[in-house]
């Protein structure tokens, strides 16, 4: 019944605006185009644009109402659209930090799609397209909602089960790791690193801000964390420690933007980095989006991590990190097993069984199950999503059969959603390529960096292999089934 009713407030609303056409060129938008705009019944804004070179294909985007024209996401749209695809997206609806569900936008998607149909004509071609959020979007209807669409474009992903777990991961082993020395140094409590059961509703004080911290609200908890990682960050052993518990989380070292990879035989360059990418991220205390993931599962914690035998998950840590940690265990001369160990012994976190029942439903996360192509790329130094998640989803892939259907690639970068043009369109005609003639062009790091040159974007692409950045196996896929 709902999604009849909302189809056909939807109709009445493109019949309403078919008569409203225009052809807007601002400075900012180089190539001529037509554009639709409205808003869905439940309030979530739509934007429809298709240039005058269209060449028939679609691409549907969660985030291209609300970016067209920020700075990281503007010159992707504005190359595509000048190669003739047309758009056709949504704005992040106002309510979405209390009330975040993929599977509908996903339904909003396909009828914003209807709705380009019927202003437009149908395309010969549909692609869904989108990064981070919309990412994940793109994976769950190339999944579960494949009727519509012939292929996904994937930009930096998150899964959100998977994401929490990977930074549940390293925030636990930090806080059994960095305590003691932040209560020996009078910095606190170690109950006030706080890692689960974290306040709700943002920094604000008050009882609806109350959890495992007791009264201490959000500012609070990451004050203590940035205070317990600055701590760390002056001594041999903090370093180390710090090392470890990125390696144990699959983290990249290198998450702050605006700065180089450093050489990874460079002890002390990687360790200042690990320790510059830890502040980086201390505002997002349990991982990114947390706020987003539980609020959406009224409230409930989605992380868990009973039964993790942490010294196996150090185990298949990145040779890059094993051999960061190491080195600096060896010069703090430190015992790394013991240390595994300690993180071993701490007293384990449940996580809500009605959260995950939430985040199993289609669209809300991932299988591997592909029914059409989808080329998935991640920046290795993505502060907002480990690009481990990546590896974890080919292994799925591999695991169900669908390996035809499914390329990925590694991103030399930082900054999360911060691809270049010539890295976004590159993987748009690759994928319209598959599609066209079900054969996958060649899609190594070299080929990919010579195909997106040739396309003369203006920017530059940075393919690059995994190298001694794969890590053994990513620790944390989960499916419906687990």
């Amino acid at each position: 019944m709902f999604r009849f009713s909302y189809r056909a407030g939807q109709k009445m609303l493109c019949l309403a605006l078919a008569a409203s056409l225009a052809a807007p060129v601002s400075a900012q938008d180089k190539t001529p185009f037509r554009e639709h705009s409205g808003v869905l019944p439940d309030g979530t804004s739509w934007l429809i644009r298709v240039p005058e070179n269209w060449n028939g294909r679609l691409l549907r985007d969660l985030d291209f109402a609300s970016f067209i024209h920020a700075p990281a996401y503007a010159p992707r749209y504005e190359d595509l659209l000048a190669r003739g695809y047309a758009f056709a997206g949504l704005e992040r609806h106002r309510l979405r930090f209390w009330q975040y569900d993929p599977q509908r936008e996903i339904l909003n998607l396909q009828t914003v799609q209807d709705t380009f149909t019927q202003l437009e004509s149908e395309p010969d071609m549909v692609m869904q397209y989108g990064c981070s959020g919309g990412g994940l979007d793109s994976l769950a209807s190339a999944e579960d909602y494949p009727d519509k669409i012939d292929g996904s474009v994937v930009l930096a992903a998150h899964t959100p089960v998977w994401i929490m777990n990977s930074f549940l991961d390293g925030w636990f082993a930090m806080r059994a790791l960095l305590a003691e020395d932040f209560v020996a140094q009078g910095l606190g409590q170690a109950s006030d690193l706080t890692v689960a059961g974290l306040p709700n509703a943002g920094a604000g004080g008050g009882l609806e801000n109350a959890g495992a911290g007791g009264d201490r609200n959000l500012d609070a908890i990451r004050a203590s964390w940035k205070s317990a990682i600055e701590n760390a960050g002056k001594t041999p052993e903090g370093r180390a420690r710090l090392a470890l518990a990125f390696a144990i989380g699959q983290w990249s070292p290198w998450m702050v933007e605006g700065t180089d990879l450093p050489d990874t035989s460079d002890t002390a360059a990687m360790a200042d980095m690990v320790v510059k990418s830890a502040m980086r991220i201390a505002g997002h205390v349990g991982g990114t989006a947390r706020l987003y993931f539980e609020n959406a599962a009224s409230g409930q914690q989605l992380s868990g991590n009973e039964g993790v035998d942490y010294a196996a998950f150090y185990a298949n840590a990145a040779p890059a990190m094993k051999q960061l940690v190491e080195a600096l265990y060896a010069e703090a001369e430190l015992d790394l097993q013991a240390d595994l160990a300690t993180v071993d012994a701490e007293p384990r976190i449940a996580a809500s069984d009605y959260a995950l029942d939430f985040w199993a439903g289609d669209g809300r996360t991932t299988t591997g199950e592909l029914e059409v192509p989808a080329i998935r790329i991640h920046m290795l130094g993505d502060w907002a999503i480990p690009y481990s998640l990546m590896q974890g989803y080919e292994a799925l892939v591999e695991q169900t059969g669908t390996t035809d259907l499914y390329r990925q690639a590694l991103v030399q970068g930082t900054g999360h959603c911060d691809f270049t043009a010539a890295e976004s369109s590159v993987i748009v005609e690759i994928l319209a390529e598959r599609i066209e003639t079900g054969t996958w062009p060649e899609v190594t790091p070299e080929a990919l960096n010579t195909a997106a040159a040739a396309l003369e974007t203006g920017s530059d692409p940075r393919f690059v292999e995994f190298g001694d950045w794969r890590v053994g196996a990513y620790n944390r896929p989960w499916t419906p089934s687990q």
